[in-house]
């Protein structure tokens, strides 16, 4: 049985057309609204939500998405209120929906508590983006036992070797980023983003 992820992705690929996959931070600018951005996000068209947990030590992220996880910590935001919000847009959502996060968060519920969490509120798939794939089997199987597709981000620095492993290992998608550095917006992309 595919998932809610591959299905989405089989379907962009059938329409022949460019997928969309949005980010928002869980519970920016606060909780009841960052549930009203998923819905309004699904309702728009987005093929893949991505949704943040805020975490206190963004190391990858640039200063927008540092300023939406402030926001998002200083009106409660945490794991498990990002899961909540989830739980509470599943029914009403069609999207696949993603969870974003640093593992920190992940280990400090007990992966298999969060494995079963995410799949109960409605998680598709989990990137916890500061997980290397060397370590990552473990986390792999218990969230695949729940049914959720474990997602590897690749960077453009990633060798052949680790695409490969990510691929093998990974499901739903691979995530690659296009350049080096923070998060934020430029004005063009990378020119290796494609050979990536």
């Amino acid at each position: 049985m595919s998932s809610r992820i591959e299905s989405a992705f089989s379907r962009i690929r059938a329409e022949q057309r460019p997928g969309l996959v949005t980010y928002t931070t869980a519970g920016d600018p606060d909780l009841p609204r960052s549930a009203a951005i998923l819905q309004a996000l699904d309702r728009a068209g987005a093929d893949v939500l991505e949704v943040g947990v805020p975490f206190s030590d963004p190391l990858a992220d640039g200063p927008v998405i540092q300023r939406a996880t402030e926001r998002a910590l200083a009106a409660g935001g945490s794991l498990r209120a990002s899961l909540a919000v989830i739980e509470k847009v599943r029914p009403v959502v069609s999207a696949p929906i993603v969870i974003f996060s640093y593992a920190n968060p992940l280990l400090r519920m007990g992966i298999a508590e969060f494995a079963r969490r995410a799949a109960a509120a409605g998680v598709d798939g989990v990137l916890a983006l500061d997980l290397p794939i060397e370590e990552a089997a473990a986390f792999r199987e218990t969230l695949a036992s729940f049914g959720l597709d474990v997602i590897f981000l690749l960077s453009p620095t990633t060798s052949d070797a680790r695409i490969r492993r990510a691929a093998e290992m990974g499901r739903g998608f691979l995530y690659g980023i296009s350049r080096l550095g923070v998060t934020g917006a430029r004005d063009r992309v990378a020119s290796g983003a494609e050979s990536l």
